[in-house]
């Protein structure tokens, strides 16, 4: 069964770090036109439709510093918030039964990273991505990822609040 890709679709390329928009489809053959205008065809199986992070979305909570308060889903107007971005990912795509641990995997990191460019960008102090305990292998893909970066550094999250499942990157 091919997935549902049309025209117009923004798509990432699995195994490369390639992302476009679907110009045309020919059987299992889908034509993309990357962003600096080259076009190639690849297989219905070997792109994915991209949910880049907007950072507007929903799964964005954030919650007060000096409080304990629940995160509320909708972007604070005052006071010392700190966003933190939830990685499991059914929170992140509608629908993942048929993706690949590798697939998975690479979307959890590429929404880490760009969450993270986001916070430098917005001048954030402090980030939260919560990746949940499990085997361990996104938490430590994302200590790999922590390390590319000069301008932070990483440590477990708040235990009473998040146990062993988050971590927290402060921003200089």
């Amino acid at each position: 069964m091919t997935k549902p890709f049309k025209i117009g679709d923004r798509i990432e390329v699995i195994d490369d770090n390639l992302e476009g928009t679907i110009s045309g489809i020919q059987g299992d053959k889908i034509s993309v036109k990357f962003d600096d205008g080259f076009e190639q065809a690849f297989s219905s199986n070997e792109i994915i439709l991209s949910k880049r992070m907007d950072f507007n979305y929903s799964n964005i909570g954030y919650y007060k510093e000096q409080t304990h308060d629940k995160p509320i889903k909708s972007k604070p107007k005052k006071g010392n918030y700190i966003p933190e971005l939830d990685l499991h990912i059914h929170e992140l795509i509608d629908d993942a039964r048929r993706l690949s641990n590798f697939e998975i995997l690479n979307i959890q990191l590429s929404r880490a990273k760009n969450f993270i460019d986001w916070a430098v960008a917005k001048r954030f102090n402090k980030i939260i991505l919560i990746h949940g305990v499990g085997q361990g292998v996104l938490k430590e893909e994302l200590k790999t990822l922590l390390r590319r970066y000069d301008n932070l550094e990483y440590h477990d999250a708040n235990y009473q609040k998040y146990g062993l499942g988050a971590t927290e990157v402060k921003i200089y």
